[in-house]
Formats: structure tokens, sequence, C-alpha cells
């Protein structure tokens, strides 16, 4: 049995792999991804799969819909039959393997607070440590508008870190990050990105794909985001066949595979400031400082967030909730917890003194 590159891996894997060009599931890949998964599972790999296809699933099956729906309503509705679906695909492929999975549904809102993070974090561990395989996915079902994650890249990222992953894979309909148009024979695909290189927004566009609502935008500033914290991210085309398997349990050979890789800093982060890291979408409120707190805070030695240095306080928050720092000139530097609820900030604010609004262990800066 081939040996693994890692431990514990996170996968994610998106709607343009699992479904045809005609939105219906594509269960020949679904079964060689199923298949993949088992003999990672076998040689003692820990993995967690992060699942798109569920709203691509219902909307093949309703297809004669009477109405005309909004987007919310459709969305609710698709994701509500396709999950099933899709869930009963993976369990009966993953039995045939003698391997148990287990659904986890989630939302943004269910990981706002740090009590549900590392309750969240416990289900999937207690899964793992009984060798069953957690299959994730946002319960599209009652998350809407604001309250979505952007996409399952940016929950896979969450889960990466939240699960101490060593690799998070993101399995694409194409080979990886390129240095221009992927449709150019011109074109060809960054191999490494290391952290002094993580700024590639000039070769990526903004378009979301054909069934999901991530692109390849999305997963870049994702992966850079996630391996500024510690975790390789390697973006890879979950069509081509074997490509877990070689990437996983290639040894040596696993750096030839055509993919982007996105090299972990090596000065990781703290867990709970991991999750602090992306949290903005759960922020309460803001703190505007002053240029004397954002000079503070940017030079590198670790600086709390004092009341001295806070210009106003936008928004009400209680303790311990997320808020965004802003900077003088509106640019928003950062996410925290604060140590007070916004009434309290807004008396202390501008005085010297007193405790930090933000201790800078519990400080993410962007």
């Amino acid at each position: 049995m081939r040996q693994s590159n890692y431990r514990r891996i996170v996968v994610k894997v998106g709607s343009n792999v699992l479904t045809r060009a005609d939105a219906t599931l594509d269960v020949t890949r679904i079964s060689a991804l199923v298949d993949q998964l088992a003999e990672l599972h076998r040689a003692g790999v820990e993995v967690v799969l992060v699942s798109s296809g569920a709203v691509a699933s219902g909307r093949s099956e309703l297809r004669g819909l009477a109405r005309k729906l909004d987007s919310v309503s459709a969305r609710q509705l698709f994701s509500a039959v396709g999950q099933a679906k899709l869930v009963n695909r993976y369990y009966d492929l993953f039995r045939d393997q003698q391997i148990v999975c287990g659904q986890v549904l989630t939302t943004k809102e269910s990981l706002s607070t740090r009590g549900h993070y590392l309750n969240q974090r416990n289900c999937m561990r207690v899964m793992l440590d009984h060798g069953v395989i957690p299959i994730v996915n946002e319960n599209d079902t009652i998350s809407v508008s604001e309250l979505m994650f952007t996409d399952n890249d940016e929950l896979s990222g969450m889960i990466s870190t939240m699960m101490g992953a060593e690799a998070l894979i993101i399995l694409s309909n194409i080979d990886g990050v390129y240095n221009g148009n992927p449709a150019d024979p011109a074109s060809s695909v960054i191999r490494e990105i290391r952290p002094e290189e993580r700024d590639i927004s000039a070769y990526v566009q903004a378009r979301g794909s054909q069934f999901g609502r991530g692109g390849m935008l999305t997963k870049s500033r994702i992966a850079a985001k996630v391996a500024d914290e510690g975790v390789e991210v390697i973006i890879a085309n979950g069509r081509r066949d074997g490509i877990l398997t070689d990437l996983v349990l290639g040894g040596e050979q696993a750096a030839e595979v055509v993919c982007t890789r996105y090299v972990p800093s090596s000065h990781p982060i703290p867990a709970v400031r991991k999750w602090i890291a992306h949290s903005e979408g759960f922020a309460k409120g803001e703190i505007h400082i002053n240029e004397g707190a954002l000079e503070a805070l940017l030079q590198p030695k670790a600086t709390s967030l004092l009341p001295v240095g806070v210009e106003r306080i936008e928004g009400d928050f209680e303790k311990d909730d997320i808020v965004r720092i802003v900077a003088p000139s509106g640019e928003v530097i950062g996410v925290g917890r604060v140590s007070a609820d916004s009434a309290r900030a807004r008396q202390s604010a501008g005085r010297k003194g007193g405790r930090p609004l933000i201790h800078y262990d519990y400080l993410y800066l962007e």
C-alpha cells in the first residue's frame, strides 16, 4: 500500500466536477471520487469531504416547476431535494467500500460564536475518531443572502483550519490557477505560489462557475488566506483520473502532478485566531481607529488595540462579539473579538488607560 503524504486533509469538490452539462449528477465521476477517497481512508488518511452539488442535483429533479420562484426560494427548494439525493448517493457508494460516512450541514451563523465553532469541531473529530468520513455542505435550506458563505470554497477553508488539516485540496474543472485565460494555449498553470506571491488577482477572473457560486478568484483568495494560516492548499482538476490518490499517495511523484500549490506559511497562527480570521462575515460592528493605533497594530511586534487609539464605534455588539477594525482611510484591516459591549466601548474610546478593547491574542489583521 502506498504511503500518504498527509495525516488529515480536507477535500472540497465543486459543482462543475460533480455535474454534467445538463445539470444532472455525474454518477460515474462521483463513484470515481469515492473510490479514491476510500483508498486514502484505507491508507490511514483522515478525510473531511466538503461537497457541492446539492442545488444542481435538486434542480435536475425539478425541471418542470409550474411557476417561477425567486432566487432564495428556488435555492431552498433545490437544496432540500438535492441534498438528500446527493448524500444518499455518497452513502451507498461508501457502503460498497465498507466505509461509513455522515452528513454535516452547517451555516455561517452556526459558526459565528466560539462555542458553536468548537461544538462543530468536536462533532467532526468524533466522526473521524470512529472512522466515519464527514460530508460537509452549507445548509442552503435555511442559509439566505448575507447569512450565506460566499461558496463552499470559503466553507472548506474554515473547516481546514478548524480541523487542523495539513492540506486543503480544492477540486475544480481546470488544472489550477493559470497565468492567463485557461482557454489560451499560451497560458500555463502556476505550479507554486509562495507567501510573498499571494496576490495573483491580475491573472484570474471573478466569474462564478456554471452551477456554483464560486470562481477562481474566490478560490485563490481563500487559498492564500488558508495557506497563510499554515495549511497547504492545492487547486487541481477533479475530472482528472486518480487526481486525489496521485496527490496524496504519490510520494515524490506527487510533485509532478499538474496543479497549483500554495506553500503554507512557516509561522501559523494560534487556533483561536484561525477562527477569528474567518469571522469577518460574523462581525456585529466596527471600531474605527486613528493613525497612531494603525501604526502600532501594523508593527511586527504583537500589539493589542487600546481605547486611546479608537476614534469612534459603529454598530451595536456584546462582549466577545466579532468586530471589524477600520483604518482612518476607511479600509477594513482586520477583525477581532471585543472585550466590552458597544456602550462601554463608546465610553472608553479615546481615553488613556484601561484594558485593551481587543487583545492581540484575539486579533487578526488582513
